[in-house]
């Protein structure tokens, strides 16, 4: 794969916009139940090996904003723009992320309110990457 015309901007970007959306998520909006129906406290979240987590977490978040890029230059072909590219990231989330986190969550017995914290907070990630991809193009 010939990555010389790779637009490594809107990449980085995309990825960057999750750490943002996930400050706002986990934070003000649903950090507090989210905590909860982990057995979380903010102590024992703050024995983590942050540099580590957040680097690995980062390195994730852009190889899928890599692949959204790819799949979303395909889109662009067909005439998309920054609507089109969010719609068709959050379409990627419902299709791969839900029904993966679904699965996952099914077995492990984690609680729905959980699921749709997580899996909510990777639709609006993926749909920002999309609309970031679809307005850059």
């Amino acid at each position: 794969m010939d990555l010389s015309g790779f637009n490594w901007g809107e990449v980085i970007l995309a990825a960057l916009s999750s750490f943002v959306i996930g400050y706002f998520w986990y934070g003000s909006l649903f950090g507090k139940r989210w905590k909860s129906l982990l057995g979380l406290t903010d102590q024992g979240l703050q024995k983590g090996k942050k540099p580590l987590i957040f680097g690995l977490a980062f390195l994730l978040m852009f190889i899928i904003a890599m692949l959204i890029s790819v799949l979303i230059e395909v889109v662009m072909m067909l005439g998309a723009n920054a609507v089109m590219g969010a719609a068709f990231g959050a379409v990627l989330a419902l299709l791969f992320v839900a029904t993966t986190f679904g699965i996952n969550y099914l077995f492990a017995g984690r609680s729905f309110k959980l699921y749709v914290i997580d899996v909510g907070y990777m639709i609006v990630a993926f749909a920002v990457m999309g609309f970031i991809m679809g307005a850059w193009n």
